[in-house]
Formats: structure tokens, sequence, C-alpha cells
């Protein structure tokens, strides 16, 4: 598993297609995820500071959270299957750690939001690489 940071955000309104891309620190590879409008826009509103007057879903999950008893303690990219990326929210509460299947793309924007890591399975890494997504 190595760590990663986000990189890049590049939302392109007439092709209809967002994508994130994720830089592994220790070796410098690129991880491209396409993701949906939504979600493009609540990673890059905490990316730039935008605050909407009402909380975003996002900011909704991380108080939901907090306010019974848990920390979001990482996120984890650790699947790849004809081209969808899967990932998991690792929630540290006080009866040990509990996992939360979830998309890429939200997962990551709640990581943004509570500045926690971000991993990605090897496997993942070499899988994207060899089927060339």
């Amino acid at each position: 598993m190595v760590r990663a940071e986000l990189f890049e955000i590049r939302i392109n309104e007439l092709e209809g297609e967002q994508v994130i891309i994720l830089n592994c620190e220790d070796s410098g590879r690129k991880l491209p995820i396409m993701i949906g409008i939504c979600e493009a826009n609540a990673i890059r509103y905490h990316v730039h500071s935008i605050h909407p007057p009402r909380p975003l879903t996002h900011d909704l999950l991380n108080q939901v959270i907090g306010t019974m008893g848990g920390v979001v303690d990482r996120i984890v990219i650790n699947d790849l299957n004809q081209g969808t990326f899967f990932a998991q929210i690792v929630i540290e509460t006080p009866g040990g750690e509990v996992y939360i299947d979830a998309r890429p793309s939200d997962a990551i924007a709640l990581a943004v939001r509570v500045d926690c890591p971000i991993y990605i399975e090897d496997h993942v890494l070499d899988k994207n690489e060899s089927e060339g997504f």
C-alpha cells in the first residue's frame, strides 16, 4: 500500500468529464479516477476554500461520524474491477476500526475535509497500468 495525495482536479464541462489525479508520494506514479461533477465540485470547493452557505454531503458525513464518536483515520483505494475503482473509509471508533465501502470520489472528498491520509493498494496501481486505464 502506498500513500498518495490529491494532485489535480480536472473538470471539463463541455465533455461532461471530471477526473481527479492522485500522486503516489514514494514513486511519483499517478492514478487518474473519473468522478461525477458533484463530487468534483465538493473536492474543488474545499481545496479552494469555497464555503457554501449550508454543509455539503461530505461535511454532513464528517459531522455524523464525529457526533457518533468516530474519527476518519484514512481512506484506501482498494480495488479496480472492470474500470471501476473501489475505496474504503476507515473510521476509528471507541470500539475499534470500522471499514465503510465507498466510491473513491466520496472518500477523497471526505479525506480533504478531515486532512486524513489517502492510500492506494499496490495491486490497484499495477492493474491500472496493465489495463491501460
